[in-house]
């Protein structure tokens, strides 16, 4: 069974005051917290053997998922040091003998989405690479009309407020075991693992996605969208 890797051991500071009591997976999106959104997408997709990296207010989230037969899923804990934060990457680091069989994903606890994760894990199994990464594709529209010259600084096209697209790390990863050859502790995935595998070029494949996909990381976010899916408990209720 492919296991997949759920990180919920940050603090969760840019979403205070309601993570003072509450860590970020848990707070609530209607009836239920945004880490048992996470879940349910795994276990829709086929992946049902997680691990839990916690930290901040542990039990809050080890009490409500307990070892995930409520959820149908199985769910194991690695649990962090909060005074010593082991960051994305080096959290997985004692479940290195355990992740060594086979590919895995690693998502995040805070992130909502709609992307098939059988279909991403596919796609890396078809590559050269040890890792993958999810880029969400996004477009910022422009507030001004850009003209275009050319090398006579002439202007030969304008493009009246363009979209710029940018491709984001969506915080969703498949990896080989290999993977951890280039884990420290306390690394970050993407401020220093992924750097280094590029510096040892090794190959990190992208695999882009319009899928909906958001991460929860203002309290303007976390307040509208509770409100929109608190808003629909209570009509489908009627």
């Amino acid at each position: 069974m492919t296991k997949a890797v759920i990180l919920c051991g940050g603090m969760g500071t840019r979403l205070r005051p309601y993570t003072y009591s509450l860590p970020k997976p848990m707070l609530p999106l209607g009836k239920r917290p945004i880490l048992e959104f996470v879940v349910n997408n795994l276990k829709a997709h086929g992946f049902k053997d997680l691990l839990m990296t916690v930290g901040y207010r542990k039990e809050e989230i080890m009490n409500y998922f307990g070892d995930g037969s409520k959820f149908g899923v199985k769910v194991k804990y690695l649990i962090e040091d909060v005074e010593k934060p082991l960051n994305t990457a080096g959290s997985i680091l004692p479940a290195k003998k355990e992740l060594q069989t086979d590919t895995f994903l690693v998502v995040m606890g805070d992130h909502l989405t709609s992307l098939d994760l059988r279909k991403f894990y596919d796609y890396h199994k078809k590559t050269p690479g040890i890792a993958t990464l999810a880029l969400k594709r996004t477009g910022v529209p422009l507030e001004y009309g850009i003209a275009h010259l050319d090398k006579d600084s002439r202007i030969i096209r304008f493009d009246e407020k363009p979209i710029v697209q940018n491709l984001i790390n969506a915080g969703i990863y498949a990896f080989e075991p290999k993977i951890f050859d280039y884990i420290r502790e306390y690394d970050d995935f993407a401020k220093n693992v992924f750097p280094r595998l590029l510096e040892k070029k090794q190959i990190i494949d992208g695999f882009v996605f319009d899928d909906y996909w958001l991460d929860i990381g203002r309290t303007s976010d976390y307040e509208e969208l509770n409100q929109t899916i608190s808003t629909i408990d209570l009509v489908l209720r009627k």
